[in-house]
C-alpha cells in the first residue's frame, strides 16, 4: 500500500485534517494478535500478524492430495478452538492446490500445499494464500504474513486485539 517511507508524511497530512476527515484517511493499525473469522463458517480464531512471514499459515491437519478434473486438490482437517465460545470445532474442507511453496526453516525444508481461504478481519474479507500445515503445537492457529499485511496496514506490537470482526 504505502512504503514507509511515504507513512510519515501521510501521518503528517492526516493530523493537518479536521477530526472527522482525520479519522477517514488515518491508516488502520492493528495488533499482533487479533481476532478474526474463517469464512464462511464464521469460526472465531486468534491470528498473529507476523512481519517475518511472507505467506500467511492455517493449521491444517490430515492432508490428503487427490486430482479433481486433472487438477491437484487438498482435503484437509480444521480443528480449531472457537475464541468466542471456547468451544471445539473440527470442519474437514476440500480446496483446489493454488501451488506448492518450499518453507525453509530450522527443521530444514518442505513442500506445503497453498490454498485460498477466505477471512474475515475488522468489518472486511480478504481472499488470502494460506500454506497449509500442522500448527497444533503453535499457540496461534492461524499467521498472517506480508502478503495480506500489505493490504491491512501498519502492525503495532505493543498492540492487541484492536479491531473485533465485523463481517456476517
Amino acid at each position: 500500500m504505502f512504503g514507509s517511507r511515504m507513512m510519515p508524511l501521510l501521518l503528517l497530512a492526516c493530523l493537518s485534517l479536521p477530526g472527522a476527515a482525520r479519522a477517514a484517511y488515518a491508516p488502520a493499525v492493528y495488533g499482533w494478535i487479533e481476532k478474526g473469522l474463517l469464512m464462511p463458517s464464521g469460526v472465531a480464531v486468534k491470528m498473529k500478524l507476523d512481519t517475518g512471514a511472507l505467506t500467511s499459515s492455517m493449521d491444517a491437519r490430515d492432508l490428503h492430495h487427490f486430482k479433481r478434473d486433472g487438477k491437484p486438490w487438498v482435503r484437509f482437517t480444521l480443528q480449531l478452538t472457537d475464541a468466542n465460545t471456547a468451544q471445539q470445532v473440527r470442519q474437514t474442507l476440500e480446496r483446489p492446490v493454488e501451488h506448492m511453496v518450499t518453507v525453509r526453516g530450522a527443521g530444514g525444508m518442505e513442500q506445503r500445499p497453498t490454498v485460498t481461504m477466505a477471512i474475515c478481519l475488522g468489518d472486511k474479507v480478504y481472499e488470502e494464500w494460506f500454506t497449509l500445515r500442522d500448527r497444533s503445537k503453535m499457540i496461534y492457529p492461524v499467521l498472517l504474513g506480508r502478503r495480506l499485511l500489505a493490504d491491512l496496514g501498519a502492525v503495532d506490537s505493543r498492540r492487541t486485539f484492536t479491531v473485533q470482526p465485523g463481517c456476517r
